[in-house]
């Protein structure tokens, strides 16, 4: 039975969620991918080879072989994509994508998330993309719509 006079809250899915994460992708990648090329020419460190895109062969070389330029350039776009989601929902209580779609982030009490719960919530990110994104997907088949990342933290993402 709820209380007279407590909110109505309506938990956001999976699909309207990956919807905002796309959004936020539109966002860290372009930055990333600035920085990442700033840094490259600043400490001199590039692929050996010419790489084309879908060159498959030579990504997975230069994986297997733990490339310093490659290991660079995906250390600094983690670090980006978790520096953009914590401060954001630190300072907003969401990110970019998630205001352009109405939501927001909330904890067990219905507050905004402390920063404490917001760095929980990025270590949970980490936790969901380890688990080979599995964290992410248990959101379509969780009766509360709540990611690994929301489990972690004691968050939920609501309509705003």
């Amino acid at each position: 039975v709820r209380p007279r006079g407590a909110p109505t809250v309506h938990v956001v899915g999976f699909w309207k969620r990956a919807l905002a994460a796309m959004i936020d992708l539109a966002v860290v990648v372009p930055s990333a991918m600035l920085i990442i090329f700033i840094v490259s020419k600043i400490a001199g460190v590039h692929l050996a080879n010419k790489v084309g895109l879908f060159d498959l062969d030579m990504w997975i070389d230069l994986v297997l072989a733990t490339d310093p330029a490659l290991v660079m350039g995906l250390t600094l776009f983690f670090a980006i994509g978790l520096t953009y989601l914590l401060v954001f929902q630190i300072v907003l209580g969401r990110t970019l994508g998630m205001r352009v779609l109405k939501m927001r982030i909330i904890d067990v009490y219905g507050d905004r998330p402390s920063p404490a719960r917001c760095a929980a919530r990025c270590a949970g990110y980490v936790a969901g993309v380890a688990t080979l994104f599995l964290g992410f997907l248990w959101m379509g088949f969780d009766s509360e719509k709540r990611g690994l990342q929301d489990w972690i933290a004691g968050t939920y993402v609501i309509r705003a």
